[in-house]
């Protein structure tokens, strides 16, 4: 498949740079459709939780990017893991969840770093969406917990960034997520929740020895490699 075309799926446009810079660099081949709703995000912040009716609006937008010619969907917002499980279902394409790739890259990173086994994995979670936390705390765990070994998940919630971020201020932004990455405790690795936080990734870096990982990278070298394979 020379040049597949991918949808992505964005729940706020503070995604849409990010990812597209990353497919730019890592896989510029692909031929991209950027699909926003950015009432999802708004909605969900406002009910608390994940509702039945975004759940039916992530299959619908799945089905749209299907009839639109679609060969994979990359999906850009964080906190709806379940409803992407749905639209994933409802399709029968490669679709990727926003950070599934970066928490597996993240695990490997871990393991590699401790080759004994009752060494604890310490990982930090990073994001400027609250709502965030709570859906990729699950789906982290639900991933470690076949591993037979400790695995530790810190999570931090940096507010006022994505506002800022919003509002044109990049570089306070980026400065309100390195601040926070230095008051997690010592972890192996470190993961940004948002795609639009990648950015910040070059100011964060240098406030730790632990490496940090980015969503937008990590997921566009998963879905390259699993529509290579399909």
């Amino acid at each position: 498949m020379s040049a597949p075309r991918i949808a992505l799926i964005h729940a706020t446009p503070l995604a849409i740079e990010p990812v597209n810079s990353s497919f730019k660099k890592l896989w510029p081949e692909a031929s991209l459709q950027n699909i926003l709703d950015d009432s999802l995000s708004k909605d969900h912040a406002a009910a608390g939780h994940l509702t039945a009716d975004m759940v039916e609006r992530f299959i619908d937008l799945a089905q749209y990017a299907k009839r639109a010619g679609c060969q994979g969907i990359l999906f850009t917002c964080s906190a709806f893991g379940e409803a992407i499980e749905a639209a994933a279902a409802a399709v029968a394409m490669p679709t990727l969840k926003p950070n599934e790739a970066m928490f597996e890259d993240a695990l490997r990173a871990a393991l590699k770093a401790h080759q004994n086994d009752a060494e604890v994995l310490n990982i930090g979670l990073v994001a400027t969406f609250a709502a965030s936390i709570v859906s990729m705390s699950e789906e982290f765990n639900a991933l470690t917990a076949g591993l037979e070994r400790p695995v530790k998940l810190h999570s931090l919630f940096v507010p006022h960034a994505m506002d800022a971020l919003a509002q044109g201020q990049a570089d306070e932004h980026h400065r309100l997520i390195a601040e926070g990455v230095q008051t997690l405790p010592a972890c192996d690795v470190i993961m940004l929740a948002q795609f639009s936080m990648a950015a910040a990734q070059t100011l964060a870096q240098t406030k730790t020895s632990a490496p940090i990982l980015t969503s937008p990278e990590c997921a566009v070298l998963a879905l390259q490699k699993r529509m290579k394979n399909d």
